[in-house]
This record gives C-alpha cells, sequence and structure tokens, in this order.
C-alpha cells in the first residue's frame, strides 16, 4: 500500500514538473512572435542580456547611425541567455554582439561566484564563437546599484575575471561603464536611477551611451 502511495505521489510530482512553464517563455515567446511577423534584417547590433538592455527601450534614439536589436530580458541571468541563445542570439546573424549579463547570477538567492559568472560568460561565448566565429563581441561591465550596493565587491571581483579573461580574445571588447556611475566618494549615483534604485534612468542611460558608442561596429 505504501509502495504505491509512494509511485502515485512521484508520478504527480513528474507531471507537475512538466507541467510549470519554463522561465522566460512568455519574454522569448514575444521575441519570436516579433520575428514572424518580421523577421530582423541580417547586420544589425544585437543587445542581449537581463533588464539594463529590456528597460532601455529607445535604445535606438541614442544609438541613430546604428541598427540595433534589443533582445533583453529582464530577471535573467546567464544560464537562461545560454538557454535561449538559439532563439536570440544565433538566427539573428548580428554584425556585433553587446552583452550584459551576470548581475543577476550574483544576486540571485542561490548566488553564483565571481568565478561562476566568469565560467558562465566562457560558455556563452564559445558558444557564439562556435556557430558565428570571430564576430565581434562586447561585454558591459556589471553596473553598480544603490539598491544591490552590498553586492559592490563581488560585481568587481566579477569584472575584473571577464576583462582578464577578454584578453585572450582580440574579437571582443570590455566596456567598463560601473566606475563611470560612481562618485567621487566611490559611492553609488543614486541620481542615475528610477525609484527602485535597480534600473537606471535617462541619465543613467545617457552614460552608457557616451561610454558603448565608441565600441560599436559601423
Amino acid at each position: 500500500m505504501k509502495k504505491g502511495i509512494l509511485i502515485i505521489a512521484f508520478l504527480l510530482y513528474c507531471l507537475s514538473a512538466s507541467a510549470q512553464t519554463p522561465r522566460f517563455k512568455k519574454d522569448i515567446d514575444a521575441f519570436l512572435s516579433a520575428d514572424s511577423l518580421q523577421f530582423p534584417s541580417k547586420g544589425q547590433l544585437l543587445f542581449v542580456g537581463s533588464s539594463s538592455f529590456t528597460y532601455w527601450k529607445d535604445i535606438q534614439d541614442y544609438f541613430p547611425r546604428y541598427p540595433i536589436l534589443n533582445r533583453g530580458f529582464g530577471g535573467s541571468s546567464l544560464p537562461d541567455v545560454i538557454q535561449y541563445a538559439d532563439k536570440i542570439i544565433l538566427p539573428y546573424q548580428p554584425k556585433q554582439i553587446i552583452i550584459y549579463c551576470g548581475e543577476n547570477d550574483i544576486a540571485d538567492s542561490i548566488p553564483a561566484t565571481p568565478k561562476m559568472v566568469r565560467d558562465r560568460f566562457k560558455t556563452l561565448l564559445k558558444i557564439i564563437r562556435t556557430e558565428l566565429g570571430n564576430i565581434p563581441v562586447a561585454f558591459i561591465s556589471i553596473k553598480p546599484s544603490p539598491s544591490r550596493w552590498k553586492l559592490e565587491k563581488q560585481f568587481l571581483k566579477t569584472n575584473r575575471l571577464i576583462k582578464r579573461y577578454l584578453k585572450r580574445d582580440a574579437a571582443t571588447v570590455y566596456v567598463d561603464v560601473h566606475h563611470a556611475m560612481l562618485l567621487p566618494d566611490g559611492t553609488v549615483n543614486p541620481e542615475l536611477f528610477i525609484t527602485d534604485n535597480l534600473h537606471m534612468n535617462a541619465k543613467g542611460y545617457a552614460i552608457w551611451q557616451k561610454i558603448i558608442e565608441p565600441i560599436l561596429v559601423k
């Protein structure tokens, strides 16, 4: 009797697990739906990663001389970008890939270490290199923010590790936005953020625009 109950419980668990919606399925489905209506043209600059890109809804206005394709999906971490790379990176044949991701990995309820984030980024870059060759890739440094200031040391260490790793690949560039968002005393500038103290306002994005534009591929 007990064995039968255990088997039923196990089957119910399996059914429940299989019924769960994959992380960010709604976001990815929205991208795929838009692609089905009008697939993005080749040779665009692909911005992919987490909510700092998602919230940058007017990104094209910041870079009017460049064709921008924004595939940021809020709350994502590097494993999520890796999981969906075959849907939101590889099919587009972009001219350049700009990545902002890793912040949520460290801020997760089960936080990744800086080395883990570096290794996850290595995995993503290897996928890109295998499928798209030596396409230019830019990594935007993990930014500081008032709501995550307690994680500042981990962010800085992660940035250093990824910057060091990118020196091995001549087709990559590390883009330091982190230090430009700090005040002279070394603390984060709160005037660059919306009320959640995590996501940036127009002043914050203006700083990013000034730093990112020189590395974009024409």
